[in-house]
């Protein structure tokens, strides 16, 4: 460990690679197993030359899956991902070996791999999360702002998942003041509102100073500085400020990337789909695929196609609304498709059609937008690109969000935009298949606006 107890980038290459080795362990002593202790040479021969491949496509399927990341996680989300990425890690064997005509890997020692696999991983990595908890320093945070805005930033840090980070104090009021009082007592300023320039300025240079970290929020002002290009003229640098767009050749690479992966899902997926059809017929009477106009890029309109999961007369007399939790207008068996996303899987035809991508901003229905349009000057931006099956807000942020919330999310998307941003969110779709909080309505609560409503010390609020 450093002696600030951060972990450095070596110390996570040396994680991974130990990570590597684990599981190339498990490969073979899954070989060891099925033959008994005596490998045949062309068994073994065949686990060698696929070793590095395998290898290769386990880092990276992990990097993905966010496996290296300790922060913000407990126990149960260490095995978890270890699980997914070990029935990936199966799925991706069969395909190696078959693509490098290595037929002499057995599929019973794939099974056994995968066994094996989730039981060493597992303890390995839950070893290096303790480690991680012991010997990585916790981050004390000061939060800095108008308390409509700290409050909530306190109960986004109070999370039973948060192991790291800490907010010891806020400042609500004579900021500068404060701050230069506590400065030496904390790691990280988050800045969660917007200050007047001066003010903002005399923090970062006493930031600065002190070497401490700095937490901004995802306001349109910060979001518009990412991703910046730098121009030099004469003997002066200039920031230029990229939109909010996704240029012309990734466009055009992000359109292969849906095409082909709306095609293979289509066909994995397929009998999951004959199934729930089915079931939706069987139980509520009504059109099987529930056809809806919503708006994608440029705010045009669509008919999106969903497995149908509420009675057919769900908003006769209501109109547009929301869902919500516990929403009694949605069948049971409506319940469960939403829960494990089936009544999405339509939604590939989309894809093809050209209407969405597979990810992007959640399209929204007209009525929303024009209204979300009015209230938020920024809201259009979301629909400089399609709309999307998943996004960096479902798998990032809550189902539960406002919209607001949704559309920073979104907005740095666009922002980040890469192929390998889209296969990262791709995987990590799979992880939240089975978080229920990530599947539930919209609250009635959205927001948090004071500080006693997250129980925060008073002695420790600076005003």
């Amino acid at each position: 460990m450093n002696t600030n107890g951060e972990w450095s980038s070596t110390k996570r290459v040396f994680i991974i690679l130990l990570d590597v080795l684990v599981y190339n362990f498990s490969i073979y002593l899954s070989f060891w197993v099925k033959f008994s202790g005596e490998i045949p040479l062309r068994n073994f021969q065949t686990f060698e030359n696929s070793a590095i491949f395998i290898s290769i496509f386990f880092i990276i399927l992990n990097v993905l899956l966010g496996t290296y990341i300790f922060y913000n996680r407990i126990s149960s989300d260490i095995i978890f991902v270890t699980v997914i990425g070990q029935i990936l890690m199966s799925l991706g064997i069969m395909i190696i070996t078959f693509a490098g005509r290595w037929f002499a890997f057995p599929r019973s020692v794939i099974l056994l791999s995968f066994l094996l696999g989730v039981l060493l991983l597992g303890i390995y990595r839950i070893l290096v999360y303790k480690l991680y908890l012991k010997f990585g320093s916790d981050k004390k945070v000061v939060i800095i702002g108008h308390e409509k805005d700290v409050a909530p930033a306190v109960q986004n840090f109070s999370t039973h998942k948060n192991n790291k980070h800490k907010v010891t104090s806020v400042i609500i009021g004579n900021y500068f003041k404060n701050l230069s009082d506590l400065i030496d007592e904390i790691d990280i300023v988050y800045l969660a509102s917007k200050l007047e320039e001066k003010e903002k300025i005399n923090i970062y240079q006493l930031v600065t100073q002190k070497e401490k970290k700095i937490f901004l929020n995802t306001t349109f002002e910060n979001l518009i500085t990412i991703n910046a290009n730098i121009m030099n003229f004469e003997d002066e640098s200039i920031i230029e400020s990229t939109g909010f767009n996704i240029p012309p050749e990734d466009a055009l690479f992000k359109r292969i990337f849906d095409i082909v992966i709306s095609l293979i899902l289509l066909v994995i997926a397929s009998p999951f789909m004959l199934l729930t059809a089915i079931l939706v017929r069987a139980t509520s009477p009504g059109p099987i695929i529930y056809k809806q106009i919503r708006i994608t890029k440029d705010q045009k309109e669509f008919p999106i196609y969903k497995f149908r999961s509420m009675s057919a007369a769900a908003e006769a007399k209501s109109g547009p609304v929301l869902a919500k939790s516990n929403d009694a207008r949605v069948t049971p068996v409506g319940k469960f498709i939403r829960a494990v996303r089936f009544d999405e899987l339509p939604q590939l035809v989309n894809v093809l059609k050209g209407d969405m991508s597979i990810i992007g901003p959640r399209p929204e229905r007209p009525y929303f937008v024009n209204q979300f349009n009015e209230e938020n000057p920024y809201y259009y931006l979301r629909h400089n690109v399609r709309a999307g099956i998943t996004g960096y807000a479902q798998v990032y942020g809550k189902y539960v969000s406002d919209y607001n919330s949704k559309l920073k999310f979104d907005l740095l998307y666009i922002k980040k935009y890469s192929l390998m941003l889209d296969m990262k969110i791709l995987l990590q779709t799979i992880k939240i298949l089975f978080d229920k909080v990530s599947s539930q309505g919209l609250e009635e609560e959205q927001e948090t606006k004071k500080l006693e409503d997250v129980k925060f010390p008073k002695e420790k609020i600076y005003l």
